[in-house]
Parts: C-alpha cells; sequence; structure tokens
C-alpha cells in the first residue's frame, strides 16, 4: 500500500512538474509535507539543500530521498518511476509529432506563453518558503524566531555570489564550513 501510494504520489507531482527544478517544490510541499507528512517544511529545505549537492534533476532527487526515508530502496525506486512516467509518456508522443511528422504546432507555443508566467510564480512561492524554513526557527516571520544562524548563511551566501568572488561550489562549501563552524562554538 506504501509503495502504491509513493506512486500515485510522485505521478501527480511528475505531471504537473511544469517548469522543473524549483517550480515544482510547491508541489512537493503539498503532497508530501501537507498531505502525506512524510517531511516537515524544515525537512522539505533539507531535501533541497541536499538535492542541490547530488547531480541530477531536483524532482527526481526529491523522490528518490522521499522514496528511501518512506520505504527504502524499493520506495526510492517507485517514487522515481511515479516521477518519470508522465514526462516519459508526454516526451513519446511530442517526440512522435515533431520528428516523425515534422508538424508545427502552434498550440504548443501558446501553451508554453501561458505556462510561463505560472512558472515564475511557483518559483517565487518556493524561494518563499526556503526563505521563511532556512530564516526562521517556527517557521513564522518575526524578529523573536529570526535564526542567527540562518542570517549569517545567507548573508555569506549573498555577498559572496553578489560580488561574484565565489561561483555556486564555493558558496556551498564556504556555507557548509560556516554552519560547522556556527555549531562548533555553539552558536546552532
Amino acid at each position: 500500500m506504501k509503495l502504491a501510494l509513493l506512486y500515485l504520489t510522485f505521478l501527480k507531482i511528475g505531471a504537473f512538474a511544469f517548469g522543473g527544478g524549483y517550480a515544482v517544490l510547491p508541489l512537493i510541499a503539498q503532497y508530501v509535507v501537507q498531505e502525506q507528512g512524510w517531511l516537515t517544511t524544515k525537512g522539505l529545505t533539507d531535501l533541497v539543500s541536499l538535492s542541490q549537492m547530488t547531480p541530477g534533476p531536483i524532482a527526481i532527487n526529491s523522490a528518490t530521498f522521499i522514496g528511501t526515508k518512506v520505504a527504502g530502496i524499493p520506495g526510492a525506486i517507485i517514487a522515481t518511476l511515479g516521477n518519470v512516467t508522465p514526462q516519459f509518456i508526454l516526451m513519446m508522443i511530442l517526440g512522435y509529432f515533431l520528428f516523425s511528422r515534422h508538424q508545427e504546432m502552434p498550440w504548443l507555443d501558446r501553451i508554453l506563453k501561458g505556462l510561463k508566467p505560472a512558472i515564475v510564480s511557483l518559483v517565487g512561492l518556493a524561494a518563499l518558503d526556503m526563505v521563511t524554513a532556512s530564516l526562521f526557527t517556527d517557521g513564522v516571520w518575526s524578529l523573536s524566531s529570526l535564526s542567527l544562524a540562518g542570517v549569517i548563511g545567507f548573508a555569506i551566501g549573498f555577498v559572496f555570489y553578489a560580488r561574484k568572488r565565489l561561483g555556486v561550489i564555493g558558496i556551498v562549501i564556504v556555507s557548509a564550513a560556516s554552519g560547522l563552524a556556527l555549531h562548533l562554538v555553539g552558536v546552532i
């Protein structure tokens, strides 16, 4: 039953994962955090961090990690398969029309133009959720719940990236080192 639920949950996520990457995070939050309770919001933020450190798309990595947490290796396989099934079917259909028939599809261009603004809003919502979970200890925007370690980590990453002093890999390394240092001195 757990495997079937994993497959169906990630089938739904995969079916509406337009825009990829961060645009899929609100769907994962809805189905995995709110409906199934497999992760907390903080757990989702940690998952995104882990997904960024491993090769591959966030949606696939998330499905694999969550599947492993819920039902071990079989869960990882089933969740990942559920996530990729809709895209596989869609790509087979579109590939047939685009490459074997060499047809123009103006309706597809119209659909994609309509989806772009929605994708931007989904990415923005995912970013807002991640900021809340990272910078505020109880997930509420208030000065009393502001996380010193979160603010320091955010500032370090922002400053180094904005001034083009470090690339993404360097920021990940510096942020991980600063998190470890803050832990060792007892701040977090």
